[in-house]
């Protein structure tokens, strides 16, 4: 049978970083084993459910570059399905209809909890034998609900492959609603649906779905369908071992490539966030489809590493094509308001200073001084470089670079290195002085690829400039 998964994310809320190593985790199970990936929303939640959250979550899948070959599918499509199966239970016996009001069923618990009991439902209707024509006018009855007649007896079982082998008494279980007065399929009554009709193979998502697994699987039985293998996932900690919130890392995917995260480093983390292999931390996408088994997923929680994504990050920053590379750093360079056509080009200004940055965004804040006017200088860098005499290697430089017949990183090095040559400097007398022309700083890339970033013209204005600050010696 061809493994079949799917990622299924309610619309609620944006893509945030569970989430989307769930959606890894799924994505790789089927890639790894020749499959198929699905992704269905699971938007029956009227009041929550948005068409921002869908549109955010949908951009998150693009950006991660997790494509799917079925979907985006979606469930408030699917309603006449759910009501379909739902009658066809009731027909079998193996669902009834209820009538309790919420008065009647808290009371109910209340009643279970005082004896002692697990609050539950009495299955007060589970063997009444109302004719059809009774629970036909009955039909608009604002309490009216389809319960599953769970079995009473036995244990459920199933061989996680994440968490290994559970077993839940079926005592443990009450007869649970699977549609609601409202003509809506409850969430474990529709995702079984929907995996069935779906032919989903293996259930991959969170821990916190555990306890819906029993229920599940009862659901698949009485159906008379193949029971998927599932595998329930830890939750992911923050770096101190708490639970994740907003302020500590359960954050909107999309806010890792505003702070200058490439999707492929990112992936890269998420992966690594429960599963290993070896001692390797690096890996391409197609080493990740080659050697992800859901079998070597650990069940402990996994803690997240904040210094340990930067350092990933730079990785890829420093490796990965810098074509490849540019693409994202363009969102980042046009976020920060530059015209793109005024300025180098983005793949150079990745080579430039891939070895000094971790993040996009920092790398495209840096870029700034080679797309606007340079029209503030550091004093200190003012003081220490432009000092008399600094016109001579300056001026020197700027006939080089101005007479070079073509315009290259390699070029202007050499042309720079002939400067000091011919003036017998060390070149960081040649490349400091410059370095503060350029930048108005004394910080910046090697000083050949900063040059050139400027471009030949700004290049040689902005040594024009710098040469008027320096004193006239004596």
């Amino acid at each position: 049978m061809t493994c079949r998964t799917r990622f299924a994310p309610s619309p609620t809320g944006y893509l945030h970083i569970g989430g989307a190593r769930t959606a890894l985790y799924c994505w790789l199970e089927s890639r790894h084993r020749g499959g198929e990936f699905i992704l269905r929303i699971e938007d029956t939640d009227r009041e929550r459910s948005t068409q921002g959250a869908i549109d955010a979550i949908l951009e998150a899948m693009a950006w991660l570059g997790l494509d799917y070959d079925e979907g985006p599918i979606y469930q408030t499509q699917r309603l006449d399905r759910y009501r379909e199966v739902a009658e066809q239970l009731v027909a079998q016996g193996k669902a009834y209809y209820a009538y309790e009001s919420k008065e009647e069923l808290d009371a109910m618990r209340e009643a279970a909890m005082a004896a002692g009991a697990k609050p539950r439902y009495s299955g007060v209707w589970r063997d009444r034998r109302e004719s059809a024509e009774y629970h036909a006018t009955r039909r608009d009855d604002p309490n009216r609900v389809i319960r599953f007649r769970n079995p009473l007896e036995g244990v459920v079982a199933w061989d996680d492959k994440v968490k290994g082998r559970i077993e839940i008494a079926n005592s443990e279980l009450d007869d649970l609603v699977i549609f609601r007065p409202d003509g809506y399929a409850t969430y474990n009554f529709a995702v079984v649906v929907d995996d069935i009709d779906m032919r989903i193979t293996d259930v991959v998502r969170g821990d916190d779905h555990v306890n819906n697994t029993p229920r599940q699987i009862n659901l698949y039985q009485a159906l008379a369908a193949p029971v998927p293998a599932f595998s329930h996932l830890p939750m992911i900690l923050d770096e101190h071992g708490a639970k994740l919130s907003k302020r500590t890392g359960a954050a909107d995917v999309m806010q890792y490539r505003d702070a200058g995260y490439l999707p492929h480093a990112l992936l890269n983390y998420l992966v690594r966030l429960g599963w290993s292999h070896g001692d390797q931390e690096i890996f391409s996408i197609a080493q990740m489809q080659r050697l992800f088994e859901l079998k070597d997923v650990n069940a402990k929680a996994a803690r997240l590493d904040p210094a340990k994504l930067g350092w990933l990050n730079q990785q890829y920053l420093k490796n990965d094509d810098p074509a490849q590379v540019a693409t994202h750093l363009q969102w980042h360079l046009r976020q920060c308001g530059f015209d793109l056509a005024r300025g180098p080009a983005p793949a150079d200004i990745v080579v430039a200073m891939r070895d000094r940055v971790q993040t996009l965004r920092e790398m495209a804040e840096r870029a700034a001084v080679w797309f606007l006017p340079l029209e503030h200088y550091d004093d200190a860098a003012v003081a220490k470089h432009l000092k008399a005499g600094a016109d001579a290697p300056l001026r020197d430089a700027q006939a080089r670079i101005a007479a070079l017949p073509a315009w290259t990183v390699e070029a202007i090095g050499e042309a720079l290195h002939a400067t000091a040559e011919a003036l017998g400097l060390g070149m960081g007398k040649v490349a400091q002085p410059l370095r503060v022309a350029i930048t108005g700083t004394q910080v910046s890339p090697d000083i050949a690829h900063t040059v050139y970033l400027a471009g030949r013209e700004e290049a040689l204005r902005r040594i024009e400039a710098a040469i008027a600050r320096v004193p006239v010696a004596g």
